[in-house]
């Protein structure tokens, strides 16, 4: 039984929320997302409440229970809080900007590299050397985040590339000269 999928789900008064058969609509100040519905899983909305529940007892309908849980709940976080991920650019000589609909990213190699923007999110630069990804979708906030970390992965040994804004890299000594062997 899922501990998760037996929590209600509170309705924020700013967001509205449609249930169909196979499908549940949220629709918030920051933008609109779709799920698809399982035919295990059953929303009910109530008020101000929305539950899932299973529409059969096996193992399986109740592990979708709570994944439907997770995914409606963080669908209603998306649209009326939105999420976010900031990266930074470390290196002499690394830097970032947007062109249109396209980031540019001077990473050190002889070309710059060039990332489109999906339209899913919003991509912003500040300065130079940080990246702010955000957006409704949790999942595509996420993967974009991903694939431009993965342009040029920080290394361990000066900490050169793009890496999350709390991440922390382990640093490792380099070679040690003068060893009389």
């Amino acid at each position: 039984m899922s501990k998760i999928g037996k929590l209600p789900i509170e309705v924020p008064s700013a967001v509205t929320v449609n249930v169909a058969a196979d499908s549940v609509s949220v629709k918030g100040p920051k933008g609109e997302r779709t799920l698809p519905v399982r035919s295990e899983i059953k929303l009910s909305l109530d008020g101000a409440t929305l539950t899932v529940d299973t529409t059969e007892d096996s193992r399986f309908a109740h592990a979708m229970r709570g994944t439907m849980r997770s995914l409606v709940s963080n669908a209603i976080t998306g649209v009326t809080e939105g999420y976010v991920k900031k990266l930074e650019v470390n290196g002499v000589g690394f830097e970032v900007d947007i062109k249109g609909k396209t980031l540019i990213l001077k990473l050190g190699f002889n070309m710059p590299k060039k990332f489109e923007i999906p339209d899913t999110v919003t991509v912003e630069c500040p300065t130079l050397t940080n990246i702010i990804i955000s957006g409704v979708d949790n999942q595509q906030v996420g993967q974009v985040a991903a694939e431009i970390r993965k342009l040029r992965k920080p290394e361990p040994y000066k900490g050169k590339g793009i890496k999350y804004e709390d991440e922390v890299i382990k640093r490792k000594a380099g070679k040690a000269f003068g060893s009389g062997g």
